[in-house]
């Protein structure tokens, strides 16, 4: 499996033959998509409506690339897409199994959204904007930073989770030395616990056996 982070929460995740399936999780205005980089892209997962998760422009030029490309998406971001003349579904395509993450609470800020976590392809998790779901894949994309979560919390839910790997999603606020000395703590932290944690740069492909 091969996971290029796209800044932010933005992951392209491409699966070789015999497989040969790819899938952009949450195209947000923070991403950094070159569409036009792309060659082929199967699916699109938007967690939920946010536009650091969902850059309506950047849906819409992949879409026009790609008009095969699934679209999965919780209730009202089907319903924003389809105003945008967008096919999307809330139903899981194969290989892929929603599961519970709700977005933790931004109140007094703005409302809760709609949102699901997804595992794909029985080896990676994609929770969206959560810290309060119980389940993990080998391989979970893990929110590190966010106003309504703090990074304790997420590095004493991966350790209580256990997957085999993590690649730290969620971290546009960071500045890059930051970023730096936080990975380095948290790659530390998580190897005592028998966990790898992917020091992932914006852009740079990484391929993780599982």
């Amino acid at each position: 499996m091969k996971i290029t982070k796209l800044d932010h929460s933005c992951l392209l995740v491409e699966m070789p033959e015999p497989v040969n399936r790819t899938v952009l999780f949450d195209p947000g205005v923070y991403s950094d998509i070159d569409v036009a980089s792309l060659t082929y892209l199967d699916d699109i997962v938007v967690t939920h409506q946010h536009s650091d998760h969902l850059d309506m422009e950047a849906v819409k030029q992949l879409v026009q690339k790609f008009p095969n490309v699934r679209v999965l998406a919780p209730s009202d971001v089907v319903a924003q897409l389809k105003e945008q003349s967008i096919d999307a579904t809330t139903e899981p395509p194969e290989g892929m199994v929603l599961f519970d993450a709700p977005h933790e609470s931004v109140a007094p800020l703005f409302p809760r959204p709609e949102e699901i976590g997804v595992h794909y392809l029985d080896k990676l998790s994609h929770p969206g904007d959560s810290h309060s779901f119980s389940e993990t894949k080998a391989i979970l994309a893990l929110p590190v930073q966010a106003p309504w979560g703090s990074t304790i919390d997420a590095i004493n839910l991966a350790i209580k989770l256990k997957p085999k790997y993590i690649v730290p999603i969620h971290d546009w606020h960071w500045r890059d030395e930051a970023r730096e000395g936080l990975y380095a703590g948290m790659e530390q932290a998580f190897a005592k616990e028998g966990i790898t944690f992917i020091k992932i740069k914006n852009g740079e492909p990484i391929v993780v056996e599982v």
